[in-house]
């Protein structure tokens, strides 16, 4: 999720460790150390339990420098409420049409997602919106290279180097393709889960027996699935102010982009 990236590294730290407190590859801040680093770290990937599979794709990873742009430019949300919806949404009675459109596709999952996790159909649909168009624009840059890349990059590498690992365990469990595309800092999927979120919180949405961020479903159902994990009450409000809608900074800090959830979600459920 573009965007759980202020919130991940205590579970991560839990989720993901190094063997034997070995040294960490040496991080770099451009393109002239990458190789070299791909070595060391794939010995680290292997020391955690990362099999051939994720090991290759690490070595066939390359420096983004799309990434390492968005990286340097990001400026966070300065926008009011206001100006946001209409920047990212458009309008709130569009978009939460939109919405309900796509809760009438299929009802019946939503209400099992509900049912199971207490998390209603209007904040899933608004957050898949938001993140991703409902799946139009899941990102274009292959997501072990980028993940790779602000591991590799010295300004943030102990926070990325665990969702890096992350990825190569998805490649290695068949979870993510070696060359799937995802958002610049790789994030993935119909809703934008870093991997080492991925990995923790995604389930089997659609029945199929496997997990994938790529299938609507599975990445619906496995961000019901964080939302609870990080305390949702089910059956309780989440306007401003309410317990629920502190669970949403969980999911993105941007009070904005909080807001900006529960009001058409509210619309989407009314």
């Amino acid at each position: 999720m573009s965007r759980l990236l202020l919130k991940a590294v205590a579970v991560l730290a839990t989720a993901i460790t190094f063997a034997g407190g070995a040294k960490a590859a040496t991080c770099g801040n451009n393109a002239g150390g990458f190789e070299a680093w791909k070595r060391e770290f794939a010995a680290e990937a292997q020391r955690a339990g990362v099999g051939q599979r994720g090991i290759q794709a690490l070595m066939n990873a390359s420096y983004s420098t799309s990434t390492i742009a968005a990286d340097r430019n990001q400026k966070g949300v300065k926008y009011s409420l206001n100006d946001f919806i209409r920047i990212r949404l458009g309008s709130v009675d569009g978009f939460a049409k939109t919405g309900r459109g796509r809760v009438q596709r299929n009802p019946q999952f939503y209400a099992a997602i509900e049912q199971r996790y207490g998390v209603p159909a209007g904040i899933l649909v608004s957050i898949h919106g938001m993140e991703t168009g409902f799946g139009r624009t899941m990102g274009n840059v292959p997501v072990v290279s980028s993940i790779s890349t602000v591991a590799y990059d010295c300004r943030r590498s102990s926070f990325f180097t665990p969702h890096a690992l992350a990825a190569l365990q998805m490649v290695d469990r068949g979870m993510l393709a070696p060359n799937q595309k995802g958002a610049a800092h790789g994030e993935l999927g119909h809703t934008q889960f870093l991997p080492g979120n991925a990995l923790r919180y995604g389930v089997d949405g659609n029945g199929d027996g496997r997990v994938d961020f790529y299938n609507e479903w599975d990445a619906l159902a496995s961000t019901a699935n964080f939302l609870r994990q990080k305390g949702w009450q089910p059956g309780q409000p989440y306007n401003e102010g309410t317990r629920n809608f502190r669970v949403l900074n969980e999911w993105n800090a941007a009070t904005v982009y909080q807001q900006a959830i529960a009001l058409v979600a509210a619309r989407i459920d009314g």
